[in-house]
């Protein structure tokens, strides 16, 4: 087990004290870190903590809906009063079950209610929230419980809590065990009334006491990594890296205070949901509905129709089956409609680049489009109301950007990563350029490291976002931040004349080949995907190699309930199989031969990103088609859909081998 530190002196001046420090970095459970406070503007934001970011919340709404969900057919709302209240009782309930100050509490769950107040209340006891993604195995479950010495464990029902049940023996600082979702059945697990009713009982003295021990400097939140390039990390955050960031990005894309109404549904084990789903919503006072478990297997779009958000943020693949769906219900639509929806069309496009060169007058005849086509459209979605479009989490292909464009919902890019608490840059509807990840607010800053002659380099990342390092791994907390306090994101990216970045590759992910020539295989990767819709996953080969080779997989259905990928392809990709002559309808159809139609278009669109490699080196020589799709039960794609390259070369390592005989 870890050392324990050694004891600190005491501060009882919290939460919202700021305990002295000269560290730009901590690794330790106890650590504190020196707050980067600017001299004016919004680095210069006087610091609080997050239970008293929630207490004003409460305060200036207390009858306002912060929390809504569905249960059995029926909309459950919480004011902000009553989840003050309830985070409050169930950090009283965490106390009494024996957590300790700088101990994690891990929640393992679809998001609900209880996954936020879970998290809060870690958080208000002293403790640490780490949120623990819903695919994960029962062994990565108990590294990410043994680094943060749990000692209590929140889980959704009985299939998460037997992954904990199955590693208990194995985690000596574990207490207690909450479900919040059903009857537990296994003794000496609590219900959450059970726990919630413990927290009633409690007097106010030891919650209070905690509180006052709560600096803004010190840790409140572990994100762990997604673990696409080894075991997860924890992510230390601060009170300060999540109050400081929720002001400046509520700020700069200009949310309305009391007005804003959120979707959850990404996984809050991800930085990028719990910065906009707990922290930005709690800011602005927003109300923040429930998706179902089940909203990336369907029912999303359900669910948006009714609550009719005011701001989405959803990751490329969310982005891309919407676009989906709505090309299949264009290429039904013929005649006169067609006609009208193509003029419209065109219509939002240059209405959405406009905006880019900064001309934000409506082209002639846009009421007209607006009032046909574009309100009707999204109406359909559920974005009527929505002023707020963003892609997160990885890069989306520029096509896809442009066709919302051309239905007026402007969708912009946002860039940043757990260490930099969520966001470091941002595309504005105001304030956008397809292909790039927007600009910093104000108060964050950007640097490139080691540019090369095209203006290429590490980018790195300065400001209050700044994480304050890995929990109890010193060597990974100094290769991420220097000792000046930048953080070395490890992406590859450039600076333009107006500040906006654009990211260009990863630095762990570039291909070095035989002859020395530095590969970003994102760019090819996305380039071949805009020629080849039928393409759902590819990854470059060709590290240490004497040329370029490429797996790719063809969009498949998938299992709703497993995730794993099925034999059939998607209606999308059928109907791009009928276009290049082919009459496949799943995968064994295109291999068995092969088809030699498939084979041919597929050639053709890798000849034709070839012509737009800037040289030889960058061209694709050979290429594969895989059996399955990428996906999660498969392991090439962590709990994020990040692709898993060392994964993916290790398990085709065979079909990589053929490429290079001979």
């Amino acid at each position: 087990m870890f050392k324990s530190p050694a004891k600190q002196t005491e501060y009882l001046n919290g939460p919202d004290q700021v305990v002295p420090s000269d560290l730009v970095k901590t690794w330790e459970p106890v650590g504190a870190v020196k707050l980067k406070i600017g001299d004016h503007g919004p680095s210069a934001h006087t610091p609080i903590s997050i239970p008293t970011l929630l207490k004003k919340a409460a305060e200036k709404y207390p009858e306002s809906n912060a929390l809504c969900v569905k249960r059995d057919g029926v909309w459950k709302m919480t004011t902000y009063r009553e989840y003050y209240e309830q985070v409050r009782t169930m950090a009283k309930a965490f106390i009494k079950l024996g957590l300790e100050p700088f101990h994690g509490v891990c929640i393992l769950g679809f998001n609900s209610p209880e996954w936020f107040i879970s998290d809060l209340a870690a958080i208000f006891a002293g403790g640490f929230a780490a949120g623990i993604y819903t695919t994960n195995s029962p062994e990565a479950c108990e590294h990410c419980a043994v680094n943060c010495e749990a000692q209590v464990w929140i889980v959704e029902d009985q299939k998460q809590l037997e992954k904990v049940l199955k590693i208990k023996n194995n985690l000596p600082h574990l207490k207690t065990i909450i479900q919040y979702s059903g009857k537990p059945t296994v003794e000496g697990v609590l219900s959450w009334d059970e726990a919630m009713t413990l927290g009633k009982q409690q007097p106010d003295h030891d919650l209070e006491q905690r509180l006052r021990r709560i600096a803004v400097n010190q840790c409140s939140t572990l994100i762990y990594t997604s673990g696409t390039t080894g075991p997860p990390k924890g992510v230390m955050l601060s009170h300060d890296n999540f109050t400081w960031t929720a002001h400046v990005m509520s700020v700069h894309v200009d949310l309305v205070p009391g007005k804003e109404v959120m979707v959850s549904f990404l996984p809050l084990s991800h930085v990028a949901a719990q910065m906009a789903d707990i922290y930005t919503s709690m800011y602005t006072g927003g109300t923040v509905y429930f998706a179902q478990p089940d909203a990336l297997k369907g029912s999303l779009g359900t669910t948006l129709k009714e609550v009719r958000p005011t701001a989405f943020l959803g990751v490329p693949r969310v982005w891309e089956k919407i676009y989906e769906k709505m090309m299949e219900v264009g290429r039904k639509t013929t005649g006169v409609k067609k006609s009208i929806a193509t003029w419209a069309k065109s219509i939002g496009l240059e209405t959405n680049e406009r905006k880019q060169r900064q001309d934000f007058r409506k082209p002639f005849c846009f009421s007209v489009a607006n009032a046909i086509v574009f309100k009707k459209v999204k109406a359909v979605l559920g974005f009527d109301r929505c002023r707020i479009f963003i892609s997160a989490a990885a890069p989306i292909s520029p096509d896809i950007v442009r066709y919302f464009h051309s239905l007026d919902i402007t969708l912009t890019e946002i860039y940043g990563m757990s260490e930099s608490s969520g966001p470091h840059s941002i595309g504005l509807e105001k304030a956008f350029k397809v292909g790039s990840v927007g600009r910093a607010p104000l108060g964050i800053y950007t640097k490139i490291h080691n540019s090369d002659k095209e203006g290429n380099g590490e980018v790195c990342m300065g400001g209050r976002h700044v994480s304050m390092g890995y929990l109890r791994m010193e060597e990974k907390t100094h290769e991420a931040i220097d000792d000046d306090g930048w953080l070395h994101s490890g992406d590859i990216g450039k600076l333009d004349s107006d500040d906006y970045l654009y990211i260009t590759g990863r630095l762990k992910e570039l291909i070095i080949t035989a002859g020395g020539e530095n590969v970003a295989p994102v760019l090819i990767e996305d380039t071949l995907k805009g020629e080849l819709p039928c393409l759902s996953n590819c990854m470059l080969i060709g590290d240490k190699k004497k040329f370029l080779s490429i797996l790719l997989t063809l969009k498949t259905n998938m299992n709703l309930d497993s995730g794993e990928p099925l034999d059939t392809l998607t209606p999308a990709c059928i109907e791009w199989c009928r276009s290049v002559g082919s009459r496949a309808n799943n995968i064994q159809d295109v291999l068995s031969g092969p088809d030699a139609n498939i084979m041919r278009a597929l050639q053709e669109g890798i000849d034709r990103a070839n012509k737009l490699a800037p040289s030889n080196a960058q061209r694709i020589q050979k290429w594969t088609i895989l059996p399955k799709d990428f996906s999660i039960p498969g392991g090439e794609l962590g709990p994020t859909m990040k692709l898993k390259r060392p994964f993916v070369v290790q398990k085709y390592s065979e079909t990589i081998e053929r490429f290079y005989e001979g």
